[in-house]
C-alpha cells in the first residue's frame, strides 16, 4: 500500500481518498512501533472527520504497544504541551490546520514534543505503516487526559498578570478550536473580549479560518472598529498560529511581530539566539542585532524551525506566516502565548500596538506574502531569479531563493503544503521602490507562469 499523505514535516490529505481510519491506524501503530512509544498524547481539531480518524490512531497505537492519552478536542500545541509536560513518548494531533474542507491530517512529535519530518523519522513511519497487513479494526481505548488547567497556567506564566490594562479584545476564533482556550483564560484576565466565530464548528460555516490570506480579515477587522477594540486576534483552526490587528482594524504582518517579540525577549535573555525564516529578513536581523542578540536563520517550516532553535538554544524563533516558537515552550509553537505577551507589552509602555510596530514598518516596508498559481514553481522560480539577479546580487537558497540588492530583497518559494509560488519582498524604507518591484515581480512570474 502507497500511503500519499505523507507530506515534508506532517500528514495530509483528503479523506477518504487519501486519509481514513484504516489509515489512521496504520500510522498511529506504525509510530508507536518505530519509535518503541509506550504512552503518547492524542488531541483532535473540530473538523467533522476527527473523531473517526482519533479513534483509527488510538487503535493502532494500543495495536503497536502504546497506551494513548486522548485530551480530546484541543490546539495542536495542547498535545505539544501534554507531550513534554507529563513526559510522554510522543504525541499525534489530527488536524488539516487551515486546508480546505474534505482535508485532514495529523502532526506528529517524539518525545519532548520534537517534531518528526521527513529526515527525522517521519519517512520511517511511513514505509513501515505501508507495509504493514490490512487492519482488523480493533476498538480504540484511549485513557482521558485533562491537561487543560496545567496549560492554562503554563501559558499564563509568560506574563505579569498585575501589570495588565482592561484591554477590550477582539477574539476571532474562526469557529475554529480556540474559543474554549479563550473562556479558559477569561477568568484569569483583566480583559473584555468580543468573542466572533466563537463556537467550534468543522463545517466552518463562514469559510476555512486561515488570516494569513488578506480575504479572510474583513471580520476581524470590522469587529475591531466595530467596538472600538483594542486589539485583534484571529487565529487558524488548530490554533497554532495567530494574527494580529491594531486598534483601527488594521491586519499586522507577522514580520513586525518577530522584530516585536524578539526585541521583548533579549530584554529579559541579552544576547540570547533568536530564529527566524528567510523570507523577510531585514528588520529581523536589525532589531536583533540591537537589542545584542544572534539572529539565526532556518528554512522555513515547523520543523526546520524547532530543529534550529534546539541548536543554538534560541530564546524565541518566529516565522512572517504566523508561528512563533519558544524555549520554555520545548521550542514548539504557540498561538496564545504571542498576544498575551503583547498585551503585557501595550500595558507596560501605554502604546497601541500600530505605536509599537509603527517605525518598523516605515523603515522595512514589505509586500506581505503573494500567491501565484504557476504549472511549474521550480522553473518559474528560476527564470525570475535570472531576471533580477544582477552582479551585485547576494543569492541565498536556504529556503527556495531569496535575492538581496543595496535597497530590496525578494523571496520566492514553491509552498511545502500547496501547488503554489510565494514572494515575498521588502525594500529598506522605500514604499514606491516596493511598489514598483512587487509589480515587476508579478509581471514576470505571470509571464513565466
Amino acid at each position: 500500500m502507497t500511503l500519499s499523505c505523507f507530506k515534508p514535516y506532517d500528514v495530509r490529505g483528503k479523506v477518504p481518498d487519501h486519509l481514513n481510519p484504516d489509515i489512521a491506524y496504520r500510522i498511529g501503530r506504525a509510530f508507536a512501533e518505530e519509535l518503541g512509544a509506550r504512552e503518547v498524547a492524542v488531541g483532535r481539531d473540530v473538523r467533522p472527520t476527527s473523531p473517526a480518524l482519533r479513534d483509527g490512531v488510538v487503535a493502532g497505537l494500543n495495536a503497536g504497544g502504546a497506551a494513548a492519552y486522548d485530551i480530546g478536542l484541543c490546539g495542536t500545541e495542547m498535545v505539544y504541551f501534554a507531550t513534554f509536560a507529563r513526559g510522554l513518548d510522543g504525541g499525534i494531533m489530527v488536524t488539516a490546520s487551515h486546508n480546505p474542507r474534505d482535508y485532514n491530517g495529523l502532526k506528529l512529535v517524539g518525545e519532548d514534543a520534537r517534531p518528526l519530518s521527513a529526515d527525522t523519522g517521519l519517512t520511517a513511519i511511513r514505509e513501515r505503516a505501508e507495509a504493514l497487513e490490512a487492519p482488523a479494526a480493533p476498538e480504540p481505548w484511549p485513557h482521558p487526559l485533562n491537561i487543560t488547567p496545567e496549560y492554562l497556567a503554563h501559558v499564563l506564566g509568560y506574563v505579569e498578570r498585575d501589570v495588565l490594562a482592561p484591554l477590550r479584545i477582539v477574539a476571532d476564533s474562526g469557529n475554529g478550536g480556540a474559543g474554549p482556550v479563550i473562556d479558559g483564560l477569561e477568568p484569569h484576565l483583566p480583559f473584555e473580549f468580543v468573542k466572533v466565530r466563537h463556537q467550534p464548528d468543522g463545517n466552518f460555516p463562514q469559510g476555512i479560518p486561515n488570516p494569513l490570506l488578506p480575504e479572510n480579515r474583513a471580520v476581524t477587522a470590522e469587529a475591531v472598529t466595530d467596538y472600538g477594540a483594542d486589539l485583534g486576534i484571529a487565529w487558524d483552526g488548530d490554533f497554532d498560529r495567530c494574527f494580529l490587528f491594531d486598534g483601527e482594524g488594521h491586519f499586522v504582518e507577522g514580520y513586525y511581530l518577530i522584530g516585536l517579540l524578539a526585541r521583548t525577549f533579549l530584554a529579559k535573555r541579552p544576547g540570547a539566539p533568536i530564529v527566524h525564516d528567510p523570507r523577510l529578513t531585514w528588520n529581523t536581523i536589525e532589531t536583533v542585532r540591537a537589542g545584542g542578540g544572534e539572529p539565526v536563520q532556518s528554512k522555513t517550516g515547523h520543523a526546520f524551525m524547532k530543529e534550529a532553535m534546539r541548536r543554538v538554544d534560541a530564546v524565541y524563533g518566529g516565522e512572517m506566516s504566523g508561528h512563533h516558537f519558544f524555549r520554555d515552550f520545548a521550542y514548539c509553537d504557540s498561538g496564545i502565548i504571542p498576544w498575551l505577551v503583547v498585551t503585557e507589552l501595550m500595558s507596560r509602555t501605554g502604546k497601541s500596538l500600530g505605536e509599537l510596530v509603527a517605525e518598523q514598518q516605515a523603515a522595512y516596508p514589505c509586500s506581505g506574502e503573494i500567491n501565484f498559481e504557476v504549472a511549474d514553481p521550480h522553473g518559474v522560480m528560476e527564470a525570475v531569479v535570472t531576471e533580477f539577479a544582477t552582479d551585485e546580487a547576494i543569492i541565498d537558497r536556504t529556503d527556495g531563493v531569496s535575492v538581496e540588492l543595496a535597497e530590496w530583497r525578494f523571496n520566492l518559494r514553491p509552498s511545502n503544503t500547496e501547488p503554489l509560488l510565494r514572494l515575498n519582498v521588502e525594500t529598506r524604507g522605500d514604499s514606491r521602490l516596493l511598489a514598483d518591484r512587487v509589480a515587476a515581480l508579478k509581471k514576470a512570474i505571470e509571464a513565466n507562469g
